[in-house]
């Protein structure tokens, strides 16, 4: 059996922490880029919503823009600050302690509690994103089939 030094440890902690926290920043940036997008193609919708089009594609627009509705909430979530729970771990409960308290529960290494914290909320945005990208694709197939309806 190996042991493992405390540097390595350390070493550990701190980068898992690091990898945690950058996890929330690429999950942060791709729902931005996803929002912009479905941003972009429901003012591009909005433009043909007073058009007399097909009912086939009339409705396959409107289910279209019902799964981009969805995976903009969903983005929107992604992206919502949090700030409740987590524990004595978390800033939102620094910000109502007082300095002594702070320093008592600061004193300890919450490195392992921060990453589980942080980690539960990386896989919370992650599935959200996830969720979002699906209904993303499922909105470009319905709006496929209103064009192709809108053609025939």
């Amino acid at each position: 059996m190996t042991t493992v030094s405390d540097t390595t440890v350390e070493t550990n902690l701190d980068t898992a922490l690091a990898a945690v926290g950058s996890e929330i920043a690429r999950t942060d940036g791709k729902s931005s880029l996803l929002l912009a997008f479905t941003g972009a193609v429901l003012a591009g919708l909005a433009s043909v919503a007073d058009k007399h089009l097909p009912p086939a594609t009339q409705v396959f627009g409107a289910a279209g823009v019902l799964a981009l509705a969805a995976a903009s909430v969903l983005l929107l979530l992604v992206v919502r600050p949090r700030l409740r729970g987590g524990g004595r771990e978390s800033f939102p409960a620094w910000a109502v302690m007082s300095e002594a308290d702070i320093r008592e529960v600061l004193h300890g290494d919450l490195r392992a509690a921060r990453i589980r914290v942080l980690s539960r909320i990386a896989v919370r945005k992650f599935r959200r994103l996830q969720r979002a990208v699906d209904l993303i694709l499922a909105a470009l197939a319905l709006l496929l089939l209103a064009v192709i309806g809108a053609l025939f």
